[in-house]
């Protein structure tokens, strides 16, 4: 029996967020979005995702502080997130990528990148989980 994954993206770019729930969802994953990270912590209160695809550049609570505080809440969940940029990083931005060790999606991005880049993620995690 095959594992549903949830995935929440979160993406203040309603036409991308959109676009990330109709591939993943076709593709068998039950898709949740938020606009922010503040929208995003409040959906996380008292429920787990197999995955969590973070817009960098956000208002409110952009990418990196979300992960922060994630991180901070819920080790766990931190551990099961992918970062989305339509651009260039700052340096601290740079840094916390390469130390979280997780794909990062540049936008723009094709319908098979999208798939390849999170079905890679979910064997790597398979793949670990097993190890451990």
């Amino acid at each position: 029996m095959v594992h549903v994954k949830s995935i929440l993206v979160i993406d203040d770019d309603p036409l991308f967020a959109k676009l990330l729930e109709d591939i993943l969802s076709t593709d068998g994953h039950r898709v949740t979005a938020a606009a922010n990270g503040v929208e995003a912590l409040a959906l996380l209160e008292g429920r787990a995702f197999d995955l969590i695809m973070i817009d960098i550049k956000m208002p409110e609570l952009d990418g990196p502080a979300f992960y922060r505080e994630l991180e901070r809440r819920s080790p766990d969940q931190a551990r099961r997130v992918m970062f989305m940029t339509g651009g260039a990083v700052g340096a601290e931005t740079a840094e916390l990528l390469s130390s979280v060790r997780t794909p990062v999606l540049r936008k723009p991005v094709d319908v098979k990148e999208i798939r390849a880049t999170v079905q890679r993620f979910f064997l790597a995690a398979d793949s670990f989980r097993r190890r451990g």
